[in-house]
């Protein structure tokens, strides 16, 4: 299968190289696509997928498609231009991580509550609103647990089920090459 640039189409551009001025055919890498916000919330065509220690989007693509050639359909499907700040960090890579941003990682970051009218629990904390300190039970979050919080939130993707994948890079090969 072919890797995510050779499906972009070619173009001819004027650079001057080794004292020619003749124009390079290079690939135009400046072609974008982007997810239909429809299709990213539909349930049938995903699986929720948990990022282990250690995963990378190629290990995660040949996990799941015996091939590690699809690694840019999981960060498409997840938006994440920056593998390494919109991917989980490792352990070590988030303890420096938190400690080279924050003077204090136990400082304060903000405040919140327990929302009083729709879910009142969730795994993900959705169920939190932000709050001053003088809110009547407001409880603290520190930074190394506000930024814990978003790498947890990283952790949990959404991959193509094996069956979509063949449909959408076909797709994919239509629009960026239109």
């Amino acid at each position: 299968m072919a890797h995510y640039f050779t499906y972009f189409p070619k173009m001819y551009y004027d650079a001057v190289q080794d004292g020619s001025t003749s124009p390079v055919l290079v690939t135009d890498i400046l072609r974008r696509v982007k997810v239909r916000d429809g299709l990213k919330n539909e349930s049938v065509v995903f699986d929720k997928h948990q990022i282990i220690a250690g995963d990378t989007p190629e290990t995660v693509s040949y996990r799941l498609y015996e091939t590690v050639d699809y690694y840019w359909t999981i960060l498409l499907m997840n938006n994440i231009k920056d593998r390494y700040y919109d991917w989980p960090l490792s352990e070590q890579q988030f303890e420096s991580y938190v400690n080279g941003k924050y003077s204090n990682p136990l400082a304060i970051h903000h405040y919140e509550i327990t929302q009083s009218s729709g879910p009142t629990t969730s795994l993900d904390n959705t169920h939190l609103i932000e709050v001053n300190s003088t809110t009547s039970g407001a409880l603290s979050v520190s930074n190394y647990e506000y930024e814990r919080r978003l790498q947890d939130k990283k952790s949990l993707i959404k991959v193509l089920k094996p069956e979509y994948l063949s449909q959408f890079v076909e797709e994919f090969v239509k629009l960026v090459r239109s």
